[in-house]
């Protein structure tokens, strides 16, 4: 059984850590940002994302549990006040040992019933080129794809 609960101050301080570097890697690795740069514009992208952390209005942070145990988070928002039917997933992780259990597919289903009770009937959601097991997972749950962007080095 996968439950979603709000995130608390302390898990999000936790996560908050790990994101940062994190979305930095990933954009180093997409070729967005540089080395030098990226830490400090993944801290500034979090910043204006979430200035009042996990209390931000219209954006909704859950822990992942499995039974009692933190296997997760996901965060959804509603981020355009003038179509507030419309959420966007802007992270979601299933902490490496927990991966290949069926907990994000279990997880993306509840954050549906979730968005759902929100009045949200619209979700994106933005993955990265490089990350094929969740570009797989998202294609398995419905999402389709809307934008491709791409790039070679010359």
């Amino acid at each position: 059984m996968i439950t979603l609960k709000p995130m608390n101050q302390e898990e999000f301080k936790h996560y908050i850590s790990f994101a940062i570097e994190d979305y930095a890697k990933d954009k180093i690795a997409s070729g967005n940002w540089s080395e030098d740069e990226a830490i400090d514009l993944s801290k500034k992208s979090f910043n204006q994302l979430l200035p009042k952390d996990e209390k931000t209005e219209n954006n909704h942070l859950f822990s992942i549990f499995h039974n009692d145990i933190l296997v997760g988070m996901i965060w959804i928002a509603q981020k355009d006040p003038t179509k507030p039917n419309e959420g966007f997933i802007y992270d979601f992780m299933i902490f490496e040992q927990y991966q290949g259990q069926g907990y994000a597919k279990k997880a993306m289903k509840e954050i549906e019933t979730i968005a759902k009770g929100l009045g949200v009937n619209k979700i994106g959601l933005h993955v990265f080129g490089q990350n094929k097991i969740a570009r797989g997972l998202y294609e398995k749950m419905g999402y389709e794809i809307t934008n491709i962007t791409m790039a070679k080095t010359i």
